[in-house]
């Protein structure tokens, strides 16, 4: 078995290789969204997101059994029973097989219902809105199919391989937005038409890989009764967590198109791209460390789970505040030169969304380590239960005449409740040491964020980004004093001492 040391160096070496993987999709894909959007324009801008949102949706359905899979997979591995694996694999394509023709079914009337009578569009774009319906659907179920392959790739974290084929579908998606500026016709169904060829594209690099290296990865038609209750009995509860995670991101999104517009839509949609682009870091580097966390777990090894838990929750914030706070202060500068014309509501929505992330991120290594006791059912109804306030929560501000901006404002209030929550379940489920991640994660992260908070506003006003090297000053200040705060406040000693060792031997070499 691994040691803890060999365990790191293997996370470290996966994070590397997705931080490569995420740097290119977020330089290509930031210019993606400005091209598609002169491309599009922003009422087909918000149509493309809203729609989009429709088919989101259903991953309701689809996400509870996604997750399943990836456990099972993971788990499997973790227990060393390598016989299984290709059972679990072989069900797995099964299931999404029939969730797949399931999806269709229902989608299709609902998304067109909801398009025309629903939907704040001006009626000439109905049409083409139903085509992206359409499309929407064969990309999602492609992606549906593809979920076996994608979770054996993590659970064996092959990240060079993820790292990769992302790239791949990053430029794909970039010749696309670059072929739909250059075309005649409605371009709003060129765009969807050629994004659903793209995902094919990608999606079928992740089957060939997975063929050509890990030998579970072959289907053969058997139908084993008892691994499908399994999944399906993990998928069932696991559901209601799903379900409260898209209907606060896309139920949001439609609340904000029923009492605003599409043209909202569009700073929305913007505002959760660049969001997705910074918190793309978090969820990297999480990729590499959620495998360890479901593997040791399996294993028994519940003091490395608990520690690696831990650690995970304060480095995902600590990323995220590096990226944050320059974004935070420099967010009209900074989507001024990233768009040629940025929408009504997009700061404030950029900088919420921002907000809501970092709250977030305390809570994922959480979420991986109570999926993989399997034991979810009253974690999932308390947790989702109170996620699930979002879409009724945000309706009656909303109704009440509150600015659109309250969706995120919401968000931000109930992720706070569902990270205590969280710490509580997963505490009766495992015997988590909640004192211990109290002191040495929630607290060293507010005090991390209280001397940014506090000095670097003054700082911004010393050096105001009006230019472009105006900004890139103020965002080295904001990163170098954020540093800083971690550094001194953040880190234990053995942490310290491990960078300043990584330093010196840089400095030597």
């Amino acid at each position: 078995m691994d040691t803890n040391v060999h365990r790191g160096t293997r996370i470290a070496r996966n994070t590397l290789m997705l931080y490569v993987r995420m740097l290119v999709l977020m330089l290509v894909g930031l210019y993606t969204s400005r091209v598609v959007l002169e491309a599009l324009g922003e009422t087909d801008f918000g149509v493309y997101s809203v729609v989009g949102g429709v088919v989101a949706m259903f991953t309701i359905i689809s996400g509870a059994l996604n997750s399943a899979v990836q456990r099972f997979i993971t788990f499997e591995m973790g227990k060393g029973e390598g016989a299984r694996l290709n059972n679990v694999y072989s069900t797995a394509v099964n299931i999404q097989l029939a969730l797949g023709i399931i999806v269709v079914l229902l989608a299709e009337p609902i998304g067109m219902w909801f398009i025309s009578n629903e939907m704040t569009i001006s009626p000439d774009r109905i049409p083409a809105a139903q085509c992206v319906l359409h499309f929407s659907l064969i990309a999602f179920v492609i992606n549906l199919m593809s979920v076996p392959q994608m979770a054996s790739i993590t659970a064996h974290e092959r990240m060079s391989a993820y790292a990769g084929i992302g790239i791949l579908d990053a430029l794909l998606r970039l010749a696309t937005a670059l072929l739909v500026a250059h075309s005649a016709g409605d371009r709003l169904v060129l765009y969807a038409a050629y994004m659903s060829v793209t995902v094919i594209v990608v999606r079928m690099a992740y089957v060939i890989y997975c063929r050509m290296n890990f030998e579970e990865c072959r289907y053969r038609p058997v139908f084993d009764r008892k691994l499908t209750c399994e999944m399906f009995a993990f998928a069932g509860w696991n559901f209601v967590g799903v379900a409260s995670g898209v209907l606060r991101d896309q139920g949001g999104n439609i609340l904000v198109n029923l009492f605003t517009g599409p043209a909202v839509n569009a700073a929305r949609g913007i505002a959760m791209q660049l969001n997705g682009a910074v918190q793309s870091f978090v969820t990297n580097f999480m990729t590499a460390v959620n495998p360890q966390i479901t593997k040791s777990y399996a294993a028994g090894e519940l003091g490395y789970m608990f520690s690696l838990v831990r650690k995970s929750s304060r480095m995902s914030f600590y990323l995220l505040v590096l990226l944050v706070l320059p974004l935070l202060l420099n967010t009209e500068a900074i989507l001024a030169l990233w768009l040629t014309e940025v929408p009504a509501h997009t700061v404030l929505f950029v900088r919420l969304l921002l907000i809501f992330s970092l709250s977030e991120s305390l809570s994922n290594p959480m979420i991986t380590a109570m999926l993989a006791t399997g034991r979810i059912r009253n974690y999932q109804l308390v947790v989702g239960g109170i996620q699930l306030l979002n879409i009724p929560v945000s309706y009656i501000f909303l109704k009440m005449g509150a600015a659109p901006e309250v969706t995120a404002v919401v968000a931000i209030a109930l992720s706070q409740v569902c990270l205590w929550a969280r710490l509580v379940m997963l505490s009766r489920a495992t015997g988590f040491p909640v004192g211990e991640f109290i002191k040495s994660v929630y607290v060293k992260s507010v005090f991390v964020v209280l001397p940014c908070a506090a000095v670097v506003p003054v700082l911004f006003e010393m050096v105001k980004p009006e230019a472009i090297w105006g900004i890139l000053s103020s965002v080295a200040v904001c990163v170098l004093w954020a540093a800083a705060a971690v550094y001194v406040i953040g880190m234990n000693s053995e942490e310290r001492d491990m960078v300043k060792g990584l330093l010196t031997k840089r400095r030597d070499s």
